[in-house]
């Protein structure tokens, strides 16, 4: 599956030990259904392949997603050996808080790892959540500690000890092991009234497939287990990164479902700011949906097509539309019609097309309109002629008049 690059704006916020958290919010190109946090594999980082894999793929569906550095880990700011796993825990809290603060609630935790197990623990703390997905979880915090490659009693006696995950140093204190030994992971899963979804590779090397029956039996329905298949537990493969959310996006449908477009009336047009970019707009078009944005140049965020690009559209779409009514009714071997449109401002002087006696600059649209099929020249040409007719390329062609009032909800 190939995934569209989504859009994402980098924040920061205060974490759980009032450092500075790195994070950044990638946005669908839609209307946003919902917000998501990503919680990433213990010592990786929001940047981590599966990170943004998962995330971009939750985009396609609706799901704007925050994904944050835990505190000392990327680019947030603190010191990893101070943190613990009840530390990532807050941090996770604290996102939540500032989403809410500054878009909106999130109703969905999704957690890679070490950090399925952390949205797991505060899923029962966050009031707007609605579903939680795991991916390669642990059923029980302590289960970490066979990962680190050093001995556990020379942490114990001297309070701090090096180990090795993944290829790179970390310091591990002693509080972060009497942390990781007290956690009640099971009993805050049981807590949890929402939606849970288990994902596990069952050949997964690095938390072995019995972590997701743990979880499975510690959760309350309604609840869903899926299997990954052969997918290793880092996600390394796109098309298993690109799975795993697909899931997730569908079996959140039931607990985060997509927002319906209330109907307005046929000819009618509602253009509101959706509060998510300074330009961006949710267009409601008699209960149809469209996003308008501005490009990223002049302050937008390009998450929609610009009023000008939905005018060429409207161009377009009405020049296809009148043509294949024209070739139905006269049974024309017409198979495919396409009509490209290109829009500029030229000075008037410089338009060959404009009355005479224009000043100034004028909107120039060129239309280039592709016909397939078995058709001689003769009904070609008559096509052409037929495309002027259409009742958007007479709108443009004629003066408009625009009334402008003031209203109040």
């Amino acid at each position: 599956m190939k995934m569209a690059k989504s859009n994402s704006t980098k924040i920061e916020f205060d974490g759980a030990l009032g450092e500075k958290l790195a994070a950044s919010i990638d946005w669908p190109h839609g209307e946003t259904r919902g917000f998501a946090i990503f919680a990433h594999c213990f010592s990786c980082s929001k940047e981590f392949v599966a990170s943004r894999r998962v995330a971009n793929a939750l985009t396609e569906h609706g799901f704007a997603v925050l994904r944050v550095d835990f505190t000392g880990l990327g680019k947030s700011g603190g010191d990893f050996s101070d943190t613990n796993f009840s530390t990532n825990a807050q941090d996770l809290i604290a996102a939540a808080n500032w989403l809410d603060q500054s878009y909106d609630a999130p109703t969905l935790l999704v957690g890679h790892s070490l950090g399925g197990a952390a949205v797991l623990a505060v899923a029962p703390e966050i009031q707007s959540v609605k579903a939680v997905a795991t991916i390669g979880a642990p059923a029980d915090i302590d289960h970490i500690l066979h990962m680190f490659t050093c001995s556990l009693d020379e942490i114990e006696e001297n309070g701090v000890g090096q180990v090795d995950l993944g290829g790179r140093p970390f310091t591990i204190k002693k509080q972060f092991l009497d942390d990781v030994k007290s956690f009640d992971l099971k009993s805050q899963i049981g807590k949890f009234r929402g939606g849970t979804l288990v994902l596990h590779g069952p050949t997964d090397q690095t938390v072995g497939v019995e972590n997701a029956e743990g979880i499975f039996k510690a959760a309350k329905h309604p609840k869903s287990f899926v299997s990954l298949d052969s997918a290793d537990h880092l996600l390394s493969k796109l098309e298993d990164a690109s799975y795993a959310a697909e899931v997730i996006a569908a079996w959140a449908e039931r607990f985060v479902p997509s927002k319906p477009s209330p109907k307005v009336d046929e000819g009618h047009v509602v253009a509101a700011e959706s509060g998510e970019g300074k330009y961006h707009l949710d267009v409601n078009a008699a209960g149809h949906h469209i996003t308008v944005d501005e490009p990223l140049e002049v302050g937008g965020s390009d998450r929609g097509a610009t009023p000008y690009g939905l005018l060429s559209a409207a161009l377009g779409s009405c020049t296809t539309i009148t043509l294949r009514m024209y070739a139905d009714r006269k049974k024309l071997a017409v198979t495919h019609i396409e009509t490209w449109v290109d829009h500029e401002k030229q000075h008037a002087s410089d338009c060959v097309e404009c009355a005479e006696g224009r000043e100034g600059r004028v909107d120039v649209f060129t239309r280039r309109v592709l016909i397939e099929g078995d058709v001689d020249a003769a009904q070609r040409e008559r096509l052409l002629q037929i495309a002027d007719k259409c009742p958007v390329h007479r709108t443009l062609e004629k003066s408009s008049v625009v009334r402008t009032m003031a209203v109040q909800k």
